[in-house]
């Protein structure tokens, strides 16, 4: 996703003599902090490891062993072959006294030692089966019988009812490819997109990297790999994101979208105070390790790490690098309305405030006639300034107003209560949701405060979204915590008939505090160059989402393909269609089947799709009926569980999108809406004479339609969509047909 805009700005220098490469004592220096790093944030969770390091055992398990071995032992048996006997004797006899006690505290010994043991071997176990990857190369809806007994004994060996952090003790550590093996695959990935002597070239300076430096990269690799859980896991949140000094706005943070087609309520405070307590329930179930670890395909567990910094986390910037700065606990939101900041409690004495509570709390907000203070308003604009400038003037801030910019960096996350609408409507669906998704990525520039974790933006008309900031952990997490959010403040929570939270209000609960900020004269002009520059980077994103609901997963899978490769393919098509040219292309893949894993590139252009595309466009074809230039990624739906896609196939949700990574690319995402919906989010420059976030976006149709109709199944969509004629016709299928679908629905549906 926004990670190959990092990517793209990192470049090895080539010269005629090779890669250079300068290797030395800091880069030993650097393995050994990161396995520093590794064990102090251990030590951290000391007691929440201890909990989940002991499964599929517990400490009841422990206290179940121990009475067996005293009862053994009162019936004269000695189930440890005399090793309690040798313990007794090593303590002390405390003057021939508490005989008694001495026995009790060997068998507890032995119980401890015989328990520890036990769990060990099941942990070795475990983390062997789970390094068998054969499942993944067979065919879809089969199973072998080699996979059929490696499911049996994960079941067995994971326990019954694994907590969140159950397998982290137990997940493989990621292993260090051959380094002729990413060579090759390097060199394949490229082939595609240079010509024949700039592939030559390439290829003499691989082979010199391989004969003067690579052993000793490798070496090194290797070596971290022993030491720290992950070897790449840590560089690529410091080089990828906290030493890239580019603004966050736009080029790495990503936004997600609300229910496309519907909004239970048209009153934004109700919708926030839902919203709210619906997102710290998620943080409770977090911290008491009650979410179910993710598993693929229900059988194979994923690593659960990046949980850890969903809440209380805030991105600080410093002048060379950023680093995360992460809060155990904050019983407080920042708010901003209107330019104005507010510390709004979230907790009572005893317990989470109600959502009707949390929503007086917000109307109270709302009707606050203060205005706000000069350069107030504009101030957060400094988040989405270049790094370097947003810190030297924090260090002003910090020091003229700390506990206002304590109150913001300490909060649990931080919340945008717009004064304009936004969201799908009746009049103009094509507009009103590109600016949906425009307002959501950037915003006006001052109103979102890009150092957070995330800010829920919460609108006028009561629409919902997320801006994220990524340098946390991925999409998949934000987009876990934003499944059950909107499933939670919806189906669980709900509202009253007049669109208010159930339950009743709390006069007696004291007003939201409004922040005081002293701000010093010299950072008056930081904050209107960060504003300026602010605007000129918005209103050059150009923002289009693309509801394409002709077909869906469901086709995709009656063709027997991966309905992953199939957009994939599509997408070279549409950008081939674009550009006339095939460029080198992003697609975020993650590695949490290892431990402490977060993202890879897949490099979607291959030859084999390349020599699809150019058989496509091929009219003399009869067929059966360096940049990263095209940055894709696919958000996952990994709780349709929680939302009831037959009776409400309208509370769905509708994912969201990403900066370009590169002025003159595209940042493709795309989410599958149930078995019949795709919807795309696809974003550009506007100053770029190269790209069209829409041309794009009708390319993409058209290929999915070329691509289905080579299947006899699918040949009828192209029809279908031919005769109805183009003028339109994305929103008539994706928003006009939905209205039927909403009428279903017991909740309100707002935007119609």
């Amino acid at each position: 996703m926004a990670e190959a805009h990092q990517a793209v700005g990192f470049r090895p220098s080539l010269t005629s003599d090779g890669a250079e490469v300068e290797l030395s004592a800091p880069v030993l220096q650097e393995i050994y902090l990161s396995g520093l790093r590794s064990w102090k944030r251990h030590l951290s969770r000391f007691w929440n490891d201890f909990l989940t390091g002991v499964s599929p055992a517990s400490p009841l398990s422990w206290l179940f062993l121990f009475s067996a071995i005293q009862l053994a032992w009162f019936l004269q048996l000695d189930p440890s072959l005399g090793l309690m006997e040798k313990i007794k004797e090593l303590l002390p006899d405390w003057g021939g006294q508490h005989h008694g006690l001495r026995g009790v505290l060997a068998a507890a010994l032995f119980a401890s030692c015989l328990w520890g043991a036990l769990i060990f071997t099941l942990h070795v176990a475990l983390r062997l089966l789970l390094s068998y990857h054969g499942w993944l190369l067979e065919p879809h809806g089969a199973m072998s019988s080699p996979t059929k007994t490696w499911l049996a004994l994960v079941r067995i060996f994971s326990g019954r009812h694994p907590m969140l952090f159950s397998y982290q003790r137990s997940l493989p550590r990621q292993p260090v490819p051959s380094v002729q093996d990413t060579v090759r695959k390097y060199l394949e990935s490229v082939r595609p997109v240079l010509s024949d002597e700039d592939f030559d070239w390439t290829a003499v300076l691989a082979q010199e990297f391989l004969r003067l430096q690579a052993s000793l990269l490798q070496w090194y690799l290797r070596l971290k790999s022993w030491w720290a859980s992950n070897y790449v896991s840590d560089w690529w949140e410091e080089f990828v994101y906290l030493r890239s000094r580019n603004p966050l706005m736009v080029n790495s943070n990503y936004y997600m979208m609300d229910f496309l087609y519907v909004t239970p309520t048209p009153l934004q405070a109700a919708r926030a105070g839902n919203a709210v307590h619906a997102l710290l329930l998620y943080r409770h179930r977090l911290n008491r390790q009650e979410i179910p670890p993710t598993l693929l395909m229900g059988m194979r567990p994923l690593c659960s790490a990046q949980y850890e910094k969903i809440f209380n986390t805030t991105r600080i910037p410093g002048v060379q690098k950023d680093y995360i700065r992460h809060l155990h606990d904050s019983q407080h939101v920042a708010v901003f309305h209107r330019g104005r900041f507010f510390r709004m409690g979230t907790h009572s004495r005893n317990s989470l405030l109600s959502p009707r509570a949390l929503e007086q709390q917000f109307q109270r907000i709302l009707d606050d006639p203060s205005p706000a203070c000069p350069h107030e308003e504009h101030l957060a604009a400094l988040t989405a300034a270049p790094r370097g400038t947003w810190a030297q003037v924090r260090t002003s801030l910090k020091t003229q107003a700390a506990e206002a910019l304590e109150a913001v960096e300490g909060a649990a996350f931080f919340v945008s209560l717009d004064a304009e609408p936004a969201g799908l409507t009746r009049e103009d669906p094509a507009a009103s949701l590109d600016a949906y998704a425009h307002a959501l990525l950037a915003g006006r520039g001052h109103d979102r405060w890009f150092d957070k974790s995330f800010t829920l933006i919460v609108f006028s008309n009561g629409k919902l979204g997320l801006s994220v900031e990524h340098s946390w952990a991925d999409c998949p997490i934000s987009g876990h915590m934003w499944e059950f959010t909107l499933a939670t403040e919806c189906f669980q929570l709900g509202y009253s008939t007049d669109g208010h939270c159930k339950g009743h209000p709390d006069p007696t609960l004291p007003q939201p505090q409004r922040l005081q900020w002293d701000l010093p004269d010299q950072i008056h002009s930081s904050i209107s160059l960060a504003l300026r520059g602010a605007k000129i980077l918005s209103e050059n994103v150009d923002c289009h989402v693309v509801p394409f609901s002709l077909f869906g997963k469901s086709f995709i899978r009656r063709c027997h393909l991966s309905s992953d490769s199939f957009i994939q393919i599509a997408l070279q098509l549409a950008h081939f269609r674009d550009r006339g040219q095939f460029c080198l292309t992003y697609e975020s893949a993650m590695t949490r089947l290892f431990l402490e894993g977060r993202t890879e590139t897949v490099r979607s252009c291959t030859r084999e799709a390349c020599n699809f595309v150019r058989a496509m466009e091929d009219k003399e074809k009869t067929v059966h009926s360096e940049q990263w230039q095209l940055s894709t990624s696919q958000i996952p739906v990994q709780q349709m569980h929680l939302f009831d896609v037959h009776n409400y196939p309208d509370y769905v949700s509708s994912g969201g999108g990403f900066g370009p990574a590169d002025d003159h690319g595209y940042g493709v995402s795309y989410i599958f809406m149930g078995d019949g919906m795709i919807t795309f989010h696809i974003s550009s420059k506007k100053s770029s004479t190269k790209t069209d976030s829409h041309r794009l976006g009708q390319h993409i149709e058209d290929a999915l339609l070329d691509v289905a109709s080579l299947f006899q199944a699918g040949q009828h969509f192209k029809r279908r969509f031919r005769g109805s004629g183009k003028e339109n016709s994305r929103h008539r299928c994706g928003f006009l047909s939905r209205q039927t679908g909403a009428s279903k629905a017991s909740m309100t549906s707002t935007d119609f």
